[in-house]
Order: C-alpha cells, then structure tokens, then sequence
C-alpha cells in the first residue's frame, strides 16, 4: 500500500504516515466494529484519505490539491508483493516485528480472526484487562513508532513468520473446542480457515519445518473432527471417540509432513512436536495401543522449548497413562498457582481424583472445571461424569 500511496502522491513520508495512521484507525475501530468484508481495500481508503488531508494541510498549490483528487480512487489496485491472499497479507502485516510478540498475536486474534477479548484471553490465560491493555499498546506502538500497514516482502515473512503461526494455532484451537457459551461447540469456519492459511504459508516458506509442523497438527486434529462431538451434543474425549469415523485422508497428510520433518534430521520446534505428539495418537486403532512412553518422551523435549504450564498439564495427562494417576497427581498440583483458572486443568484434577477414589474432591473439581467451561458439549459431558460419581 505504501508503495502505491507513493505513487499517487509522489511523497514516501506521506504515503508513510498516511499508511500508519489508517492501520492505527484500524486497530482502534475493528475490534469494536468487526472486520470489515474487504480489510486491504478498507485501509486503502482511509489511508488515501489521510494522505489527502496532509496535502491540503500542507501545500499550499491548488494544483496539489487538485492532483490529490484526482488520484484517489479508492477501486485501485493494490499489489499484492509476496503474498496473492488478503487475509494472509493482513496477518503478516499486524505480525510486524516491531511490535512484542504477545502484542501481535493479540491484534491479528482481533483484527483478523475475529476473535473475542474474551476468547482471546481464555487462549492466552489471562485476563481479559490483559488482552485489553496488549490491544491498546500495540495501537500506541504503531501511532508513536509510525508503523506502517507495508504488504510485506519476501524478505519479511521469515521475520514475521512466528507471530503468524501462534496466531494461526490459537485460531484453530478456538475452532477445535470454542469457549464462548453461545457458539457451536465446534467452529468449522475457524478451523477450516486457518488450515486454509497454513497451506498457503506452506507454499511460501517450503523449507520451514515450523510451518509444516503446525499445518500437520492441524490436520490430525481435524481429522477427528466427527468424532468429537457426539449426536447428543456432549463433548467425546479422545480415549471414547469412534476411531473408525476419522479422516483417513487428514492422517496420511499429517503422518506424511510429520515423516517428512524426521527424514530432514534438523532439531523440532514446538510444532513440529505437538504434531509428533498428535501422530503417535493417531497411530494408534486402540486407546490402549497407544504408545504412552513416546508420548512422555516427546513432551520432555517440548518442556525444554515450551516450559508452560499447559504444556506440563498435557504431559502429566500422558504420565498418568504410563506411570499410574498418582504420580500424575503430583505433578498436576504443583501448578495450581498458574492454572487456577484454566478450566482444563480441573479437569485433568477431577479425572486423576475419580481414579484415585477420592470421590468429593473429584466432585469438587468437576464442580469448577463446568464453573469455568464456556462450552455447551464441554459442561454436559462434564455434568455427566459429575453426577456418575454419585
């Protein structure tokens, strides 16, 4: 956009500022407004439009004014650089690196999937003033650093690349199982359309083992999509689904980029784990044919890429299948001070409790695990192991 703007206007600084401020409008209006049908052409506008004021703030020559007119046409096309897709541009452009990781990934949440504060905060943990506050710093960041909105180049998508692909998996996740109480337990629009996006990434940066780590786990966790919701409408845990209802053509896909990865022989990041992780579950006909120990020994290496809290809770879960729900207990308490609001965590609590015996406190649980589920399969599939414990 900018290098159109230049054009128009035969004026960098203009085009610059006037780029800046339409993409900090943006930041201000959409997570109120919603995002428009058209963003690129929407930005395109209101930065024609504030190139125009600064001209006739500026010059004095009715001939520039005149000439500021005449260019503005708001059909114009714009080029497109290094990316055909405009939902993609506008995600690698909110991705920009100037801008703290957690920043950017909460603004392309807002801007461009559509999200919630709500739903962003529950994908993050945190508090939804803690969404707000990153919401309205990344809009002051642009205002004082006069980012631009720039169709990034080739050169830049290595550098924004990251804070693209945590945004994609938070949208995907939000699609897989949504927390708001008022939405369908799964949102085939999110999950579908960020897959969409990782195939196209992946034709970008073809050598990126990230990126097709991230597009693998996509696929196996689609690939269970029918599975997850029963006709009924309560949540079916991945031990109960009917494996014969998966995607057969999603898990040759996945199990394919996941080989592909191994054969490369350069060390994984978190994706390309996660999609491991998800390949060995996969693998398996039978709950029980699951290889726990891989498992294990999988989430130890994410531990030391990823050493979050979820990422502990998830490795307990697998403990607990190869060295018995006491032990995995153990572990799960200890993260208590920073998953005491995380729903899925009393969960994995209730769960390990019933298999103990201890009957009241995996009620308990229960009892606060359905208190902070926002989802309808999740709360009755929840309310039902509740109330079977008599």
């Amino acid at each position: 956009m900018v290098a159109s703007l230049t054009r128009r206007f035969g004026d960098l600084d203009v085009a610059e500022e006037a780029a800046a401020e339409a993409f900090a409008i943006a930041v201000e209006r959409w997570p109120a407004d919603g995002v428009p049908p058209n963003p690129g052409a929407w930005l395109t506008t209101a930065a024609n439009r504030k190139a125009i004021d600064r001209i006739r703030r500026e010059s004095k020559r009715d001939d520039k004014h005149r000439e500021a007119r005449l260019v503005h046409d708001e059909h114009a096309p714009e080029p497109l650089g290094a990316i055909d897709d405009e939902r993609l541009r506008l995600i690698f452009t909110c991705c920009h690196p100037a801008l703290a990781m957690e920043t950017r990934v909460a603004l392309t949440l807002r801007m461009v999937g559509g999200l919630t504060v709500a739903e962003i905060a529950r994908a993050f943990v945190v508090p939804e003033t803690t969404v707000g506050q990153r919401i309205t710093r990344a809009k002051a960041k642009i205002k004082a650093a006069r980012i631009p909105y720039r169709v990034p180049s080739e050169a830049d998508l290595p550098a924004r690349v990251s804070g693209v692909l945590a945004a994609l998996f938070l949208v995907f996740n939000e699609g897989y199982l949504a927390t708001g109480p008022d939405t369908d337990p799964v949102r085939h629009d999110l999950t579908g359309e960020a897959i969409r996006l990782a195939r196209l990434i992946r034709g970008l940066l073809p050598e990126d083992g990230e990126v097709a780590g991230l597009l693998a786990l996509m696929l196996l966790t689609d690939a269970r999509r029918s599975a997850r919701v029963s006709p009924g409408g309560e949540l079916v845990p991945l031990g109960q689904q009917d494996r014969g209802a998966w995607d057969v053509a999603l898990i040759a896909e996945g199990h394919r980029l996941v080989r592909e990865r191994l054969a490369a022989g350069v060390a994984p990041g978190r994706y390309q784990i996660l999609a491991a992780i998800s390949a060995v579950h996969t693998s398996a006909r039978d709950i029980r044919d699951t290889d726990w120990s891989q498992i294990v020994a999988l989430y130890d290496q994410l531990v030391s890429l990823d050493p979050s809290p979820i990422v502990a809770l998830n490795r307990a879960i697998a403990v607990a299948e190869l060295d018995g729900p006491e032990v995995a207990l153990a572990a799960v308490d200890r993260l208590e001070p920073r998953l005491a609001g995380y729903h899925a965590y009393h969960v994995t609590r209730a769960d390990l409790l019933r298999r103990l015996g201890r009957g009241e406190q995996s009620r308990a649980a229960y009892d606060r695990a359905i208190e902070l589920a926002g989802n309808t399969a999740e709360t009755a599939h929840l309310t039902r192991l509740r109330d079977q414990l008599g």
